[in-house]
């Protein structure tokens, strides 16, 4: 007997795959685009068989109306092959499960956009409401593939946040270490990393509420009930 269809999710950071895991789901972790291009490509050319892709996780915010722990649910998301839409009715889902969650414009970044100004710029040129590492990359197999795509994400550093760099040391191997070492090396940044820290907490809360209120395949409408035992 074929195995059920399940829903590749796309997180950032492991702390993200570890809130998202549950029945009918599996993982896709960066951080970054390429890297969850590769993964992505692999799985979704082999023999699995896929009922859609969700980008979950954090995000920075651009609409200084965001704040640190809201939610946005993506009605298209901007890629540097353009917009690619959301699916409607799997978004619509997302919406109907969380209270409070805003739908808007998510914005793809090959990089991480560490300072207001750079959030700003980019709030005014494309009028996104946050903007993560992986959601373009997601969409992008996602449409390539012929599968529905949505996307939730919730905000981490507001637009007036800025990263400092010592926070960025640990984004590839999402450690402690890189951190503290660079923080040694530049302890100007302490009280700046601290304050990111609380609300990184923050967001985790809300993330794990999400999942929650989501539950068994995250809102993917799509899936045959024998995929979610």
């Amino acid at each position: 007997m074929p195995s059920a269809p399940g829903v590749l999710v796309v997180c950032g950071m492991p702390f993200e795959a570890a809130i998202a895991d549950g029945p009918g789901v599996t993982s896709v972790c960066g951080p970054g685009p390429w890297r969850v291009a590769q993964r992505l490509h692999g799985m979704l050319d082999g023999p699995g068989d896929w009922a859609g892709i969700v980008s979950f996780g954090c995000a920075g915010g651009l609409d200084p109306a965001l704040a640190c722990g809201d939610c946005v649910v993506a009605t298209a998301v901007l890629t540097p092959d353009g917009l690619v839409a959301t699916d409607p009715d799997w978004s619509r889902a997302l919406l109907d499960r969380l209270p409070g969650a805003r739908p808007g414009l998510l914005a793809g970044a090959d990089a991480p956009l560490a300072t207001p100004a750079a959030k700003a710029a980019l709030w005014r040129h494309a009028g996104a409401a946050a903007v993560d590492m992986e959601t373009h990359a997601a969409a992008l197999a996602a449409r390539r593939h012929g599968l529905p795509f949505a996307a939730c994400r919730v905000v981490l550093d507001p637009a007036w946040r800025t990263v400092p760099a010592a926070a960025l040391a640990g984004l590839d191997t999402g450690g402690v270490w890189p951190v503290l070492r660079a923080l040694v090396r530049a302890p100007g940044q302490i009280a700046s990393v601290c304050a990111l820290a609380g609300e990184a907490w923050v967001a985790r809360r809300s993330l794990l509420r999400a999942r929650a209120r989501l539950g068994a395949g995250l809102g993917c409408y799509c899936l045959p009930p024998s995929s979610l035992s």
